[in-house]
């Protein structure tokens, strides 16, 4: 049991403060009974070698200067930087982030991607060379997260892991409480700039297999027990959450990127032919079994705002409509989204799964039963969970290939893949679609 549990955690260890004790207890105890069980003799060398593996820490005086500080892939701005590899976040990484004030200036701050509120406002109030002082006074800093339709949430000092919460323009501003209500988005997440941008200029295929292939690294980086930590303990297993979350919002950020594009295309041919185009990629990602993808593309096109353009519909030919009706229907959620099931259980890895229905799944099996019952632990409980993470093993059993060219387009596109400028505001898209319509008349 020791051997499969360290197996399993492995580095998640390391951010666990009372894992290393708890493991030596057992490890003690194990090391008693080895000379009454001399079979164990191979299982327990391993053991050894495993215990010393996960129990190797790095005093915080003796950190690596060379130790990276990873940005959130949301903030990156630098094409070089984007392009990189993505690599599993961990509580204790670092990362920097942007903290903005009433009047849109900002401080650059280096944090732990586990760091609580308070531990922000303190980096923050050392920036602007504040004074220290009590939480409760009027003029002592308080941080809220601003979306681009205007919401505030005000962020509580013991809140952490902020930074993986926030939404897809939602941004950090730190301000005294006579402050609050002045505050309001980026001019940048308000203003719109219709205009071309690289999916215009994109081929489908292209478009279609660098979505792939950023969102497998995206879906390797997630560990297996992220899905189990973000359905039993919610917001205090956050820190164990953090690629699970990006990963929904990347979901959700491709699923407004497709509504953005359209909304944003004034022209009703061009915006016909960009409907076609995005089908097209709808196609390519399923094919490329990566159906994380097919379902935000098709999210998209169903968005109320892009869907009520009637006469730009009009002018799909019908071999397109047709084909995304299909779409449609694989995306029904109807009879516990039986059309999805029956085609995913047919697939063979490497697949990309639309995560948000493992968790649907893993939700409805937590709080269906409970996990003690009189006293005792749920095993038929537990065994259900673990076959249905199971399978997020399953899908990554083998590697993703794709035949992709290192042209200085494909950087291009796989640049701009990477790093979409959306509107996630509802109202505005609503605004655009109305826009359009009358446009069109």
């Amino acid at each position: 049991m020791l051997l499969h549990f360290l197996d399993t955690y492995q580095g998640l260890l390391q951010e666990e403060e009372g894992a290393g004790r708890i493991i030596k207890d057992l490890y003690l105890l194990i090391m008693k009974d080895e000379s009454l069980y001399q079979d164990l003799r191979e299982d327990t060398l391993r053991l050894h070698q495993l215990v010393e593996t996960v129990e190797l820490k790095i005093p915080e005086e003796s950190q690596p200067p060379s130790k990276q500080v990873k940005p959130l892939f949301r903030h990156f701005r630098r094409i070089d930087s984007c392009l990189q590899t993505r690599v599993a976040f961990r509580g204790s990484d670092e990362i920097f982030c942007r903290v903005y004030m009433p009047d849109h200036s900002y401080v650059t701050i280096r944090s732990r991607l586990s760091a609580s509120v308070q531990d922000i406002l303190g980096s923050v109030t050392e920036k602007l060379q504040y004074s220290e002082e009590p939480a409760g006074r009027e003029d002592s800093l308080i941080l809220v997260a601003v979306a681009s339709s205007g919401e505030k949430v005000l962020l509580q000092p013991t809140e952490d892991c902020v930074f993986t919460t926030l939404g897809i323009n939602s941004h950090l501003f730190a301000c005294t409480r006579d402050s609050f209500e002045a505050l309001v988005p980026l001019p940048e997440e308000i203003q719109v700039s219709p205009g071309d941008t690289e999916i215009h200029r994109g081929e489908p295929e292209d478009v279609a297999n660098h979505l792939t292939a950023f969102h497998w690294e995206l879906f390797r980086c997630v560990h297996e027990l992220e899905f189990v930590d973000y359905v039993f303990h919610g917001e205090r297993g956050r820190r164990e959450t953090a690629n699970l979350e990006l990963l929904l919002q990347r979901c959700s950020e491709v699923t407004h990127w497709v509504a953005t594009e359209v909304l944003l295309c004034e022209a009703p041919g061009k915006r016909a032919q960009l409907l076609k185009k995005f089908i097209k990629i709808a196609a390519i990602c399923k094919q490329n079994q990566d159906l994380l993808s097919f379902y935000a593309v098709v999210m998209g096109l169903d968005n109320a705002a892009v869907s009520r353009l009637r006469l730009t519909w009009e002018k799909l030919p019908g071999k397109f409509k047709n084909l995304f009706r299909k779409f449609e229907n694989l995306t029904d959620p109807c009879r516990n989204h039986k059309s999805y099931r029956e085609v995913i259980s047919k697939m063979k890895p490497p697949v990309i799964p639309f995560v948000p229905l493992i968790l649907k799944d893993l939700t409805f099996l937590h709080e269906g039963s409970k996990t003690l019952v009189d006293g005792l632990v749920n095993i038929e409980k537990l065994h259900s969970v673990a076959e249905k993470v199971r399978t997020v093993r399953k899908y990554r059993s083998r590697p993703l290939c794709l035949d992709m060219e290192a042209s200085p387009h494909h950087l291009q596109t796989k640049a701009y893949v990477r790093q979409f400028q959306v509107i996630d505001n509802q109202n505005l898209l609503f605004e655009l679609s109305y826009k359009l319509e009358a446009n069109s008349q």
